[in-house]
């Protein structure tokens, strides 16, 4: 007697649902609360019927939700369940008491920052001085000094070679006006103590006429602090 097919086994046809399904979560993301199955179809080139059967396997299965008014659509609780999941953890109290005894011997904003595989999560932001949203620091690393640190370590071209031999040469990196034009920050690296990969960045931001010459004091202060992080996050 053959057994019966798994409920997740694809036949020929599926990968492409599957991709469908995703384009239209992607663009009810994009769209926003409300887009309906007509705007959803024409945005993604979708033939109505194949729009209108995947948004409701999609409400079905809860990663979609019918507004009550019933005019369109939104992201459901499933898909914010996935979203947390993908998030970075929160660093240990002893790692944020590390970055708060520094900011209190700063006047200007501090934020540290993991990096999960592309991605430059602020992990740490700093209350007073709020940072550049995650999004945009992941989408252009070459503005932020954050980014620049995820550049340099992997040798990637967006980063000039002169700043990779200055970050080379002194173990941390700059930028001056790449995301706001009246701010500058300073990045120093966190890496993990055994393997020396790259885990995380502790980063000053401040005014640009500030950071044109570090305070000898704050780079110290910040690879102090650099290194009580990296046995708390590696």
């Amino acid at each position: 007697m053959a057994a019966e097919p798994s409920p997740l086994s694809l036949t020929g046809r599926q990968p492409r649902a599957v991709r469908a399904a995703l384009a239209v979560l992607e663009e009810v993301a994009r769209a926003g609360p409300g887009v309906t199955a007509r705007q959803l179809a024409g945005a993604l080139g979708l033939a109505p019927a194949t729009a209108y059967r995947v948004i409701n396997l999609l409400v079905a299965d809860e990663y979609l939700v019918r507004l009550p008014d019933l005019k369109g659509f939104a992201l459901g609780r499933r898909v914010a369940d996935l979203a947390v999941a993908a998030l970075p953890p929160r660093p240990p109290l002893a790692a944020r008491r590390c970055v708060t005894r520094l900011r209190g011997r700063t006047r200007w904003g501090v934020h540290l920052a993991v990096f999960v595989g592309d991605r430059i999560c602020v992990v740490d932001p700093d209350p007073d001085h709020p940072p550049t949203d995650d999004r945009v620091l992941t989408a252009r690393p070459q503005d932020s000094a954050l980014g620049r640190l995820l550049l340099a370590e992997r040798d990637d071209p967006r980063l000039a070679a002169a700043d990779l031999a200055r970050y080379v040469a002194r173990g941390r990196i700059e930028q001056h006006g790449g995301t706001r034009p009246d701010r500058a920050c300073l990045a120093v690296p966190i890496r993990d103590p055994v393997g020396g990969a790259l885990v995380a960045g502790l980063a000053v931001s401040a005014p640009p006429e500030r950071l044109a010459v570090p305070d000898p004091v704050l780079v110290h202060e910040l690879d102090m602090c650099a290194a009580e992080l990296a046995p708390l996050l590696a």
